[in-house]
């Protein structure tokens, strides 16, 4: 863009001094196009100076505007057609758009005692990643009509819980609270409208009665009804958001905090320059109505159960608990960081809460009571019973199994020699195999028949092992059947 003066130099020199467009550029260390822009600059075209021509239809629908302010562009072009028209609808809409009369509403400016009203809204700052999940990042803002205080907090979603969070810690900030507080219609306050009848969402009626204080929607499609905390969002993305970097979720808040008191609250406040917003808050915090005795309770609380394994899952990750309640119903009790698991009333787990993805929230306890319950169970098993009473029956498995031998068949033989023989007597034959460098079983059958020299009686059979033996019926045979056999052998002989 060049000025003026440098056009009429320009045009000077080339029509009175007769310099060609390069020099002149190289004189003037002009571009030679913008040279040639400014010969036939609109200025000094004479084109442009004639008369534009008359066009009886604009004439035509800009006093038929004046009659019927909102007639559609459409119907237009239907009366123009009947009347001549040639043109396209498109060209009607383009003259509808110049002389339609716009008529821009007005505002009454608001006007709030201190303490009456505070208004609040969720506001969308993208996303951040935490390991694998990709959270959404939002900034709760509530300010205060009167003084223009403000609190925000940042939080990785816009649930329920969170809105609840922010109130809480909001009021716990002020050391009060407003006597009503405006919201656009969200989802997490209002469930349903029809017109002027309004249900708000059960959680934030609780909220209502448990801090004394009245919920106020707009109406629908007025958001200027909240301009001072949508003004308030502006002032946090270009005074506070932009170009920080931050850690975690709870430095970030933090440094938000200290900007509020630091910067946003030493502002001048919009009502009187002379006074900044943080001393107008602190002279009406008198007004504002007094916190209750104990906190409002902002945790998700909700039914879960885990099926096999010792883990219940929660938005996206599992929590382990007791190996001794899986299947059975819990409660699981969520805080913005902590996730804790009730058996009825009672606390049987508690855990950071994590906003990654696929993740396994451990507690070493669980693990280490499950593992020793595992191998208490193993023991338990015919196998488990043979290492109990044999401890170097592994190495006596391992070099029969090189050998060829199958282990499933050796370990049913010594589980019969240990019943028949005892604990000590097999020990003591599995080891003198081992020495020997003969690990079978039946290597340990001969040690145990040559150590006894007899065959040893058997030993009582623990029919708690094995309970089909308890149902066996032997039947009584007739001893002269005996007598007969003997006499036949007598004969042949």
């Amino acid at each position: 863009m060049i000025s003026k003066e440098q056009i009429a130099t320009i045009r000077r020199l080339y029509y009175a001094e007769h310099w060609k467009v390069g020099t002149i550029a190289a004189e003037m260390r002009l571009h030679p196009e913008t040279v040639k822009c400014a010969l036939v600059s609109s200025s000094f075209d004479l084109r442009s100076r004639k008369q534009a021509p008359v066009n009886p239809w604009l004439d035509f629908i800009e006093q038929t505007l004046k009659q019927h302010p909102h007639l559609r562009a459409t119907r237009l072009f239907e009366m123009l057609r009947d009347r001549g028209y040639q043109g396209s609808v498109r060209q009607v809409r383009r003259m509808v758009e110049k002389v339609r009369p716009v008529a821009r509403e007005a505002f009454l400016r608001l006007s709030v005692l201190p303490g009456e009203q505070g208004q609040a809204d969720w506001a969308s700052f993208g996303e951040v990643r935490i390991g694998s999940a990709f959270r959404r990042l939002s900034c709760f803002v509530i300010t205060l009509s009167y003084s223009r205080a403000l609190y925000l907090e940042f939080f990785l979603d816009q649930t329920l819980e969170s809105l609840l969070c922010g109130h809480v810690n909001a009021f716990s900030d002020w050391q009060g609270l407003p006597r009503a507080v405006l919201y656009d219609n969200m989802k997490q306050v209002v469930l349903e409208r029809f017109g002027n009848s309004i249900r708000f969402h059960p959680r934030l009626l609780d909220l209502c009665g448990h801090y004394h204080f009245a919920a106020l929607p707009c109406q629908p499609g007025r958001g200027n009804e909240k301009g001072r905390v949508e003004r308030a969002i502006r002032y946090i993305r270009d005074s506070f958001f932009a170009a920080r970097r931050f850690t975690t979720l709870e430095d970030f808040n933090r440094q938000a905090l200290e900007w509020r008191d630091r910067v946003a609250h030493r502002r001048p406040w919009p009502e009187d320059n002379s006074r900044t917003v943080g001393e107008v808050f602190t002279e009406g915090k008198a007004r504002l109505l007094p916190l209750p005795a104990h906190p409002f309770e902002t945790d998700l609380v909700q039914s879960v159960h885990s099926d096999k394994t010792i883990y219940v899952r929660y938005d996206l990750n599992d929590y382990s608990i007791p190996h001794t309640l899986v299947g059975k119903p819990l409660t699981l009790v969520a805080s913005q960081s902590t996730v804790r698991i009730l058996d009825g009333t009672v606390e049987v787990a508690r855990h950071r809460r994590s906003y990654d993805r696929r993740q396994r929230i451990d507690d070493p306890v669980h693990i280490a009571n499950l593992v020793a319950f595992k191998r208490k169970a193993l023991g338990a098993t015919a196998a488990d019973r043979l290492k109990h009473a044999v401890p170097m029956i592994e190495s006596f498995l391992t070099a029969a199994f090189e050998r060829g031998e199958s282990i499933a068949r050796q370990t049913a033989q010594l589980l019969t020699l240990l019943d028949d023989y005892g604990a000590v007597e097999l020990r003591t034959a599995v080891a003198e195999a081992l020495d020997h460098n003969t690990p079978r079983a039946s290597s340990v059958a001969f040690i145990l028949s040559r150590r006894l020299r007899s065959y040893r009686r058997p030993l009582p059979v623990d029919l708690s092992r094995r309970p089909e033996l308890d149902q066996i019926s032997v039947p009584t045979h007739q001893l002269e059947l005996y007598d007969e056999l003997s006499k036949e052998d007598s004969d042949e002989q």
